[in-house]
């Protein structure tokens, strides 16, 4: 498999994708149109409100678009039928789902770089992967002295 971004996406037995999640793009939308309540408040809301509204679709378009797939040996991010992002297992430090009861963030940090997603897909599915294919990590404990 090549980790080029036309590559097509390949799909084999131990392949998993997520399925798309669309109430957190949701949420931040109506947060913008809530945000609007406090306009006698303070005038600066309209801008809040556009600013937070131009997030919500963005996430929206996102949700729409981009697919996580679980290969059996990375983590495969894909517009469409193209892969355009390739995450090996074996670079991987650690993973947390921030907010469990109500996911919201994935944190996963490579040996590279770290990176920070908003929950746009299936956050059970994407637990139970993680646990399956990377066993959970768990902060070192910190020196009292």
């Amino acid at each position: 498999m090549t980790t080029a971004p036309s590559s097509p996406l390949d799909t084999t037995m131990d392949d998993v994708v997520l399925r798309p999640r669309f109430w957190v793009p949701l949420g931040v939308l109506v947060l913008a149109a809530a945000s609007l309540g406090l306009r006698p408040l303070w005038g600066g809301v309209p801008w809040l409100a556009l600013v937070t509204g131009l997030m919500g679709l963005f996430l929206l378009l996102q949700t729409a678009l981009l697919r996580l797939r679980f290969a059996p040996e990375a983590l495969l991010v894909s517009r469409r039928d193209t892969v355009i992002r390739r995450f090996p297992y074996d670079t991987w430090i650690a993973w947390r789902v921030w907010w469990p009861a109500l996911p919201v963030l994935f944190y996963f940090r490579e040996e590279k770089s770290l990176h920070l997603l908003p929950m746009l897909f299936d956050a059970t599915a994407l637990r139970e992967q993680l646990e399956h294919r990377l066993p959970p990590t768990n902060p070192a404990p910190r020196d009292p002295a």
